[in-house]
């Protein structure tokens, strides 16, 4: 018999990584004789299988007022409690109608019971699940406690009770291994592992008709050295190591980056455009032509997908100073490109030790990780046996085979199934 998922989320939309892993555990859950359903505040799924309430998102208007207050003060006002309560009513009859029209078995909320962007959607999602019993994959992509602007707040009390939720119906999902200790230590429960991962039984798409001029379109010339930095301009990503790196190859050069600020403000980027301008590199902005499809702007260009812009880089860099997991990674091994990688936690305890071939740093440039990087670039040699031995070893742990067992024993603890198509 087929069951129903309902994936609930602040959005499911675009390129950002719960968005994107959202949709892999879709695709797998389809594949195993489920139908897949959404809930969120902005959704691009179609239609027919998509419910959407604005006020999940954490830039509705109203949400980011409440967020402001809960995370700016210390003492809760009795008016902010009162706020809280109301949007948490709303929120969980939206749940409720969610439920009943598509009638979901197996409710999965994706980080809305894990970070506090909306913090009465946390509470709604913790009596719903509590009230109703359904069967429950929380998955977990970054906890309140990873990030230091949720430390001054005045909402403890649901933070502790809710973000996430104790409850016997809910089964944790995590995606790395730092996160199910400090989820265990703080909170005693216990989870699954489920690193973040790609189609790689599925060989990358490459260059077409469509992609062919991208260098062209980014004006990039051929005898230019294209390195791509995968990510949003956020400062987490480190992207001041990826411009130094760029400026000390002492070669023709153009740092790509591929993706907007989008919720953490425009300051950063504006830091980075200035240090790119002090190094005397190129550094090209192109999110106003990448999207997570294939497409036109307002004025006529036209839109590539991140899939059209990594069969052209030379030299991928990813010197972040702290990921979830590291979807760039992934997508650059899936795209066989050369890495520079920063030495970041989850890196160094849950990807490097499978024995992935990349140029390290830890967390500024050397001189080595520029002869290292130098050495690459110049030997094609060593780029082809580093990628494809990268590129073995994510088909190993971090296929979408492995996404199918471990989705296929949590279900069998829900039903007792045995066979993975009988979800």
């Amino acid at each position: 018999m087929k069951k129903n998922v309902g994936f609930v989320s602040f959005r499911i939309a675009g390129t950002d990584g719960v968005s994107l892993e959202t949709k892999k555990w879709a695709e797998i859950f389809t594949r195993n004789n489920c139908n897949c359903y959404y809930l969120g505040g902005e959704l691009d799924t179609p239609d027919e299988v998509s419910m959407v309430a604005p006020y999940f998102h954490f830039q509705e208007p109203e949400v980011r007022e409440t967020y402001r207050q809960c995370f700016s003060q210390s003492v809760r006002p009795p008016e902010l409690t009162r706020t809280l309560h109301e949007h948490r009513e709303q929120i969980k009859g939206a749940l409720y109608e969610f439920v009943e029209k598509y009638s979901i078995d197996i409710l999965v909320p994706e980080n809305a019971v894990t970070i506090p962007l909306n913090v009465p959607l946390g509470m709604a999602l913790t009596e719903f699940i509590a009230e109703t019993g359904i069967n429950t994959i929380a998955h977990h992509h970054d906890f309140f406690w990873e990030r230091k602007r949720f430390l001054v707040n005045c909402v403890w009390d649901y933070l502790n009770s809710c973000f996430p939720p104790h409850l016997p119906h809910i089964h944790h999902v995590v995606i790395n291994s730092s996160g199910q200790n400090q989820l265990a230590l703080r909170t005693g429960i216990s989870s699954t592992l489920i690193p973040n991962v790609m189609d790689f039984e599925t060989p990358a798409p490459g260059i077409d008709e469509y992609n062919a001029d991208v260098r062209q379109v980014l004006g990039i010339a051929d005898d230019e050295l294209f390195v791509l930095q995968p990510t949003r301009v956020v400062q987490r990503k480190g992207i001041e190591h990826a411009i130094e790196l760029v400026a000390r190859l002492d070669r023709k050069a153009v740092l790509v980056i591929s993706h907007a600020s989008g919720d953490e403000g425009y300051e950063y980027q504006t830091r980075v455009k200035e240090y790119a301008a002090m190094l005397g590199i190129r550094a090209v902005f192109v999110d106003q032509v990448i999207a997570d499809s294939r497409g036109t702007t307002a004025d006529g260009r036209k839109v590539y997908s991140l899939q059209d812009v990594y069969p052209h880089a030379d030299l991928v860099t990813y010197p972040s100073i702290f990921e979830g997991f590291g979807n760039a990674f992934l997508e650059a091994v899936y795209f066989r490109k050369p890495i520079v990688v920063n030495n970041y936690t989850i890196y160094s305890h849950d990807i490097k030790p499978l024995g992935f071939r990349v140029v390290e740093m830890d967390d500024f440039v050397s001189a080595e990780t520029v002869r290292q990087t130098q050495e690459v670039i110049d030997s094609p040699d060593l780029v082809e046996e580093m990628v494809e031995a990268n590129y073995q070893l994510a088909l190993k742990y971090f296929s979408y085979r492995n996404l199918e067992k471990r989705l296929w024993y949590i279900a069998r603890g829900f039903y007792g199934v045995e066979e993975p198509d009988t979800l």
